[in-house]
């Protein structure tokens, strides 16, 4: 046998919590199949009975209207789009984000040529941290509440129209997106019991990659 829990098949052996296609940041993977169960048993449990925490950052377009909140919607398929999920009225699984603002990246600067409509804040870091775990959570629950995040095409409505914005305003910020080549969402954070020794928790801090950070960096210039 390897040296990672069968649970999961050949294509996922061991993995015990995954991120979407193009996130970064922290997974958990298991080494032994009693591992593996009993870390699965704490994410299914969502951290209601035992110490799991999942902290997201994710930059989104524009400053959610509250500096912090809970999103609480169901989370199904997109009836429209086969390929996404969405939040629904019916027939979905209750998802829980609680987020908070922590950062924002503001007006451009004084001289540039800019629309009326585009002076407002550009983007902001969003910190979000998960009660349940449905699929695209985060992605669906930002753009519901009107702030997508960047790089993120399959929920980002109007995309290519404010990536051109940002383009105009912030040139070397539009630059380090395309080079991101993905939405702007990490794993910064997880927080388990240890599968073996119950009491002891495992906590983990995932700093951002190169190509988020440049992005950040540039987005700061606007301020």
């Amino acid at each position: 046998k390897g040296t990672l829990s069968g649970i999961g098949g050949v294509e996922r052996p061991g993995i015990v919590h995954r991120l979407d296609k193009d996130t970064s940041g922290l997974m958990v993977v298991a080494k032994t199949d009693r591992a593996h169960k009993a870390l699965a048993a704490q994410f299914a449990d969502h951290g209601r009975t035992g110490p799991l925490e999942r902290a997201y950052h994710a930059i989104v377009w524009g400053v959610p209207k509250y500096t912090e909140g809970t999103i609480t919607t169901q989370i199904g398929r997109d009836p429209k789009n086969r390929q996404a999920m969405a939040a629904v009225k019916t027939g979905g699984r209750e998802a829980i984000t609680h987020f908070k603002v922590l950062e924002t990246f503001g007006s451009p600067r004084p001289g540039a040529k800019v629309r009326e409509a585009e002076a407002g804040p550009v983007a902001s870091l969003v910190e979000c941290v998960l009660e349940t775990g449905r699929t695209h959570q985060i992605r669906v629950h930002m753009a519901e509440i009107g702030h997508p995040l960047l790089g993120d095409d399959l929920y980002g409505s109007g995309f290519r129209t404010k990536l051109e914005k940002l383009d105009r305003i912030a040139p070397e910020a539009a630059e380090a997106l395309r080079a991101l080549g993905r939405q702007a969402l990490h794993a910064r954070l997880l927080a388990f019991a240890h599968p073996a020794n119950k009491r002891k928790v495992m906590r983990f801090e995932e700093d951002w990659p190169a190509a988020l950070e440049r992005l950040a960096e540039a987005l700061r210039e606007l301020d």
